[in-house]
């Protein structure tokens, strides 16, 4: 397809005068303006709904729509207990919850497992999260251990208010 213009060599003349003619033309002062006013008064912008809103508005729907999100989330959330035997295993406790050190297959297959109280440097806990800092790397931290019939740990929950400070 060709899309260039091949003009009319008939009509040539009459473009080349209609252009001299035009061009000696101009609008008086203000006409462009005082069209642009009728056009905007005869044909008056629409608002759309979300315009009727205010910047505060806004924030605050946003701010509610957050906390909707985050209580669906939170009631949502799969806080259920993993038992074996009738004792739990991992679970809620004041807000401290187990940290899985083995999988959930190994720790709910443990026929003998055991709840261990201990005093753990926090040295020993730094990979899991715990903050280490060179005033508090002397210090131990109160932690219940999830432990195998065979003695290797299978999860561990920090007890002690002070871990993460």
């Amino acid at each position: 397809m060709d899309t260039t213009d091949k003009p009319d060599a008939t009509l040539a003349p009459c473009f080349a005068t209609l252009r001299a003619t035009l061009a000696g033309l101009d609008a008086p002062r203000g006409v462009e303006k005082e069209l642009l006013q009728a056009f905007s008064r005869q044909f008056a912008p629409q608002r759309r709904w979300y315009h009727a809103l205010s910047l505060p508005q806004w924030g605050t729907a946003a701010a509610v729509c957050s906390l909707a999100v985050v209580a669906a989330l939170l009631a949502l959330s799969p806080h259920h207990a993993l038992g074996v035997g009738g004792q739990r295993l991992v679970g809620i406790d004041q807000g401290a919850a187990f940290v899985a050190l083995d999988s959930l297959e190994r720790i709910a297959g443990e026929p003998g497992a055991r709840l261990v109280e201990a005093d753990m440097p926090r040295t020993a806990l730094a990979r899991l999260g715990v903050p280490v800092s060179p005033e508090n790397a002397a210090d131990t931290v109160r932690a219940e251990m999830l432990v195998a019939a065979d003695g290797q740990p299978l999860a561990v929950r920090l007890s002690s208010a002070t871990a993460f400070y």
